[in-house]
């Protein structure tokens, strides 16, 4: 790899490329990557020796890895307890939406049923039957299934865990997947009791009471007591949606992080950050490349396509938060008023912009002050 370091300046514009890397990853958090310590150390040590072709290739890995690393949650549990209102939450779609799980059906599902993510083409989330029914029973409700294929299991109640759900959560451990229960219609349960003891109701007495109930069962067949998420389907920004949320995200393998965390619905300013927080890795790096391929002439004959890649990427991100042409103009529609004044109250102006009708070099300057920090711009 030598003949990259044919004068002084090859030699110092590589020590940049090492310095920049550095020093963008070093201080986030483990659990906010978008890629693994052993890839970025495995980058690192590509720069160091002066492989930019292979610290290129590997980044361009990766990040096809994580687009295409397919994302499969299992949402379980007996009919009537929200769980088609909780897989249309995680998607971020309305009940009366093409693609929405149907709600309010009193069948008990029979099989289980896919719904893929409106913007997130990698992920799917699939509605099981209850454990237990005829066509399920206990000792081959996994295999039935097909266990294999999930991420991890979400077992939604919206009263006490029964027996059946807790041996359910045992052999899940046995399997080696990771699982967590979720008690929905909290909402509606705190209202009751509001109601029904108006001069005495205390909020965080209720929500103690809920969960006294859920743990009760899990002592009762002598298991150690899981988190308990008490969520309502329809105001996620309270009670412990988001504590589900960060949990998931924390414990998912890192390569299918970025992508999940793009599929959340926009509930609270803590979840739209960590959206925009994703994107600006995952464009620092393909930029990063980029500012690679410019530096060393020997890499250009990858440049057209990381910049289609790249001009893609950003029209991708315009659609996830929801600033893209048509979303905008919905949101003119509802507020009855002209999509340029929609346009006209956005804080980052240049997210919405089309960056197919401009020059990349100028997209590319203003995509920095929009998402990127330690940006690698290519020279002039």
């Amino acid at each position: 790899m030598g003949q990259l370091f044919s004068d002084t300046s090859k030699k110092e514009d590589n020590e940049d490329l090492v310095s920049s890397f550095n020093e963008y990853f070093k201080d986030i958090k483990t659990e906010n990557k978008i890629i693994s310590q052993e890839t970025i150390d495995l980058i690192k040590l590509h720069l160091n020796k002066g492989n930019i072709h292979g610290a290129n290739c590997l980044i361009s890995d990766t990040l096809r890895n994580i687009d295409n690393a397919p994302i499969n949650i299992a949402v379980t549990g007996e009919s009537g307890v929200g769980k088609s209102s909780f897989i249309n939450a995680l998607i971020g779609i309305g009940p009366e939406e093409e693609g929405a799980a149907e709600v309010g059906v009193i069948e008990t599902t029979m099989k289980r049923t896919s719904y893929k993510h409106p913007k997130i083409e990698t992920l799917t989330l699939w509605d099981l039957p209850g454990i237990g029914t005829q066509k399920f029973p206990p000792k081959t409700y996994l295999e039935e299934v097909n266990f294999k294929e999930y991420d991890f299991f979400i077992i939604v109640s919206a009263t006490r865990f029964t027996k059946l759900e807790v041996d359910l959560a045992k052999a899940i451990t046995i399997m080696k997947k990771n699982y967590y229960f979720v008690r929905t219609k909290v909402d509606i349960d705190v209202e009751n009791e509001r109601k029904t003891k108006p001069r005495t109701f205390e909020r965080e007495k209720a929500l103690k009471q809920i969960q006294s109930y859920s743990v009760k069962v899990f002592n009762d067949n002598n298991m150690a007591v899981p988190p308990i998420f008490l969520i309502s389907n329809y105001d996620l920004s309270k009670y412990d949606f988001p504590v589900l949320m960060d949990t998931l995200i924390k414990e998912l393998h890192v390569q299918k992080r970025h992508n999940f965390i793009l599929s959340l619905p926009n509930f609270t300013d803590e979840a739209i950050d960590r959206k925009y927080k994703a994107t600006q890795q995952f464009i620092w790096l393909e930029a990063f490349k980029i500012g690679v391929v410019a530096i060393f002439p020997v890499l250009g004959n990858l440049r057209n396509k990381d910049m289609e890649k790249i001009k893609n990427t950003l029209n991708h991100y315009r659609k996830i938060f929801g600033v893209d042409d048509e979303s905008l103009e919905l949101v003119a529609k509802d507020f009855q008023v002209p999509v340029e004044q929609v346009k006209k109250t956005m804080k980052t102006p240049h997210l919405w912009k089309n960056y197919r009708e401009e020059t990349f070099r100028n997209n590319f300057k203003k995509l920095a002050s929009a998402f990127v920090d330690y940006p690698v711009v290519p020279k002039e």
